[in-house]
């Protein structure tokens, strides 16, 4: 009869810089119990609504999670402009929806460049990496930032996007997407990347939809759900189909998150195309009173962000909650029945964020 041992791991793992920590329970090399503790991190931030105005409170949005930086900032400024029913120009709108794709696209191509790294192919994480700086170089010169954008702010952006520096951008997309197509063509058709992948860590459809699986996890089983279709920024006018694996293993959460750095390539083409003339923000009057939540698809999933005011500078509640929340309990189930040397791989893929989670 196997005997049955705990294995710690984590909260500091060479595959994961996140802290979490799981007691595996094993039998041999197999997993029969994965039990996560978490709450390594407590920055206060939702305690911050009583101490920073309604309009400096972005900044600390913006910080709940560094990848998705400027998602949570617009999901945030979001909120708060239907609270008090700011209508955002048109303008500022299409520019949201264009840094929220390369915020997508620079948050996969350091997901795959982890996961190059985790399985040994060194010169695929740099090479992949080496690509990200270059969307993020985009990033800074319309932005001022690289990780931590600024340019979102109640009523609208703090900065703008000239015609020229647009073509640049479309023609320098258009270049990097050669290089991005021979670096993920790895990915996907790599032997030793599908050996590693392939048939691991299955989330079945009925499972993802039972635990409530957000993002890539939820698409990676067969689930289309896109917060984007909503129609929040100017989605309404983009034509895209949420882009979905019906295989639910490591290997299509893989496969999701390449097809989506095209797709986010293929909706800044649309943007750019379709943007309209116009100023870029509304002067802000008066302060919040009444309550609302808005929803945005993050490169993770989808995040629900709920404020409320009082009528006074400062909120009275703020309340976030991320995609990992949403995918922990799929981690924690499909981890059961996996064999040990599969676990890194696994979690890699659910790509936990559990500094944004528990805040």
């Amino acid at each position: 009869m196997a005997k049955k041992n705990i294995i710690p791991f984590g909260p500091q793992h060479p595959v994961l810089p996140e802290p979490i920590h799981l007691d595996l329970v094993t039998e041999d090399e197999l997993v029969v119990e994965a039990i996560p503790q978490i709450g390594f991190v407590h920055r206060g931030l939702e305690k911050l609504v009583e101490l920073k105005d309604f309009q400096e409170f972005v900044y600390v949005a913006e910080r709940v999670c560094g990848i998705c930086s400027f998602m949570h900032g617009m999901s945030y400024c979001q909120a708060v402009e239907e609270v008090m029913q700011i209508e955002v120009p048109e303008r500022a709108l299409w520019l949201r929806t264009i840094w929220s794709e390369f915020a997508r696209i620079q948050s996969h191509l350091l997901w795959l460049g982890l996961a190059a790294d985790a399985m040994g192919f060194e010169s695929l994480f740099m090479h992949t990496w080496r690509i990200r700086e270059h969307i993020l170089d985009i990033i800074e010169m319309t932005t001022g930032g690289r990780i931590i954008f600024g340019s979102c702010k109640v009523g609208g952006v703090r900065r703008d996007i000239n015609e020229e520096t647009l073509r640049y951008i479309i023609n320098r997309v258009k270049e990097l997407e050669i290089e991005i197509k021979e670096v993920t063509g790895t990915f996907i058709n790599d032997y030793s990347v599908q050996h590693r992948f392939s048939g691991v860590g299955v989330i079945s459809s009925k499972d993802a939809y039972d635990l409530g699986t957000l993002g890539p996890v939820a698409k990676g089983s067969g689930l289309p759900y896109d917060a984007r279709r909503i129609g929040y920024a100017m989605y309404s006018k983009i034509d895209f189909e949420p882009v979905i694996e019906k295989d639910g293993d490591c290997y299509a959460r893989c496969a999701v998150r390449v097809r989506e750095i095209f797709q986010s390539i293929d909706i800044i083409r649309q943007c750019a195309g379709l943007i309209t003339d116009g100023e870029i923000d509304v002067k802000v009057k008066g302060f919040p009173s009444g309550e609302f939540y808005t929803r945005v698809e993050q490169p993770r999933g989808e995040v629900i962000y709920y404020v409320r005011g009082n009528g006074t500078k400062f909120l009275e509640r703020f309340r976030v909650r991320t995609p990992t929340f949403a995918n922990v309990p799929a981690m924690v189930k499909v981890l059961q029945g996996c064999q040990i040397a599969d676990v890194p791989n696994i979690i890699l893929t659910i790509d936990p964020c559990i500094s944004c989670t528990e805040r």
